[in-house]
């Protein structure tokens, strides 16, 4: 497994090793060992959680706060998305900026998104099966949210403005000058 940390501290694209020959691949996803020693910190998944999504939707930026704050590690299964990972850790040299990828099923990349960031990503392909591990349990208490066109983060989803779907829910989101962790 390929490990390179992003230019957000904390933040890592993860690539896995493939192995090809006549038959297909084969890669090993996940392996807490390699995983915690590659990113050098120990991290414990205690929740998976996989969506569904169609073109041009985008999944504004989402987070827990305070003590049910997650780590998570992503991955695409179908389709291609860009990724978006946000750092609303206060004091941190990288905070308010943001860090993008793309993830799809042909490119097995992975990224680990730490503590203390925001997340959210669209749809480029024309469905998309999303998988992401947790290192805390949801709290709808503890949701937090920036909407998906802040201006001051000015995230290009790679998505038509005519052909983004958001939720109501994520419309309703406020700006980062408001949200913070």
């Amino acid at each position: 497994m390929k490990v390179t940390e992003t230019e957000l501290k904390g933040c890592f694209i993860l690539e896995p090793t493939l192995f090809k020959d006549e038959r297909g691949y084969f890669f090993e996803s996940f392996n807490a060992k390699n995983f915690n020693e590659a990113i050098g910190e120990e991290v414990s998944f205690v929740q998976d959680n996989q969506s569904y999504s169609s073109k041009g939707v985008v999944r504004a930026i989402h987070y827990q706060q305070g003590k049910f704050t997650q780590a998570k590690l992503v991955r695409v299964l179908s389709g291609r998305v860009l990724d978006v990972a946000v750092d609303l850790r206060k004091g941190s040299p990288t905070f308010g900026q943001h860090f993008s990828i793309e993830l799809s099923a042909e490119n097995k990349k992975q990224l680990f998104i730490p503590k203390g960031f925001g997340h959210g990503f669209s749809v480029l392909s024309e469905t998309a099966e999303f998988f992401y591990k947790c290192d805390n349990f949801y709290n709808k208490a503890s949701e937090g949210g920036i909407v998906y066109n802040d201006p001051r983060l000015n995230i290009d989803w790679q998505i038509p403005l005519n052909e983004i779907k958001v939720s109501e829910k994520d419309l309703e989101l406020p700006t980062m000058q408001i949200a913070s962790l």
